[in-house]
């Protein structure tokens, strides 16, 4: 299995998940030519595509939908909620119905040889959910838009082999920023975006002797920078009471404008 970010961030999201046989994206927040691009280097064409599996209804992760759609006729897989969010969405113009695929969180389902279960996310959408994606012994997971995580969110995802996470702001780069007050209140909330210290926290209770490498992804442009979310999330693991260490395991930080080195798991 491949795990690779083509675009990730405040600004777009697109990440790609597959084997031999089975190509997938999580999200499609950039132009279609940017994803197909993405694709193409890692030696996929964007008609290969078995489907698309949807966060949430949010422009940085749908904006490109209405193309593909048109052009490609992928499957897309979402829960009720975000697909009937998406349809209510002008800008993506007409989507045929029969490519929309309604899931349901905590109910895995099968994309050709990759188990694809959804998990519940606490986000300000309508019905957004996170994806485990596997095949055989091995997984890895796109985690990302919640502002906050529980026991569920770390026993969905403990055991990956490779992890795409949320690493969205630094607190005090956002609490002193020209972003309005409601807004720095959405994003610090439960329902926003986990914070570069929370992602750490998040990380230290999902390692495990075979995590082999972990994104940091949906960076803030405004907000955040990738060194310090890279040395922010290094240090909270450095400094945690369990037994691993930043250098037992790959970090690094996914760009929002170019596609990242493919994990192989």
């Amino acid at each position: 299995m491949r795990l690779c970010s083509i675009a990730s961030g405040s600004s777009g999201n697109c990440i790609y998940v597959g084997d031999d046989n089975t190509h997938l994206i999580v999200d499609a927040g950039i132009s279609g030519k940017r994803i197909e691009e993405g694709l193409n280097s890692l030696g996929i064409k964007t008609e290969e595509l078995d489907g698309i599996l949807i966060t949430h209804e949010h422009s940085d992760h749908v904006s490109g939908l209405g193309v593909l759609a048109r052009r490609y006729g992928i499957p897309m897989y979402g829960t009720g909620g975000t697909i009937n969010a998406i349809k209510s969405i002008k800008s993506l113009g007409q989507i045929p119905d029969e490519l929309f695929k309604v899931i349901r969180a905590d109910s895995p389902f099968i994309v050709n040889e990759l188990r694809v279960n959804p998990v519940r996310i606490s986000h300000d959408a309508a019905e957004p959910v996170a994806y485990r994606i596997g095949n055989g012994d091995k997984a890895v997971g796109v985690l990302s838009d919640l502002g906050k995580y529980t026991d569920y969110t770390v026993d969905s995802f403990f055991g990956v082999d490779a992890l795409l996470l949320e690493a969205n702001h630094d607190v005090n780069m956002l609490q002193v920023g020209k972003y309005p007050y409601q807004l720095k209140c959405r994003i610090l909330g439960d329902k926003g975006h986990l914070s570069n210290e929370t992602s750490g926290r998040l990380l230290n209770r999902l390692l495990h002797d075979n995590l082999k490498a972990v994104f940091l992804g949906h960076l803030s442009h405004e907000n955040n920078l990738a060194e310090l979310a890279y040395e922010t999330v290094r240090l909270e693991v450095l400094m945690s009471d369990n037994k691993y260490k930043p250098e037992d395991f790959r970090i690094r930080v996914a760009a929002r404008d170019r596609i990242s080195e493919p994990v192989t798991v």
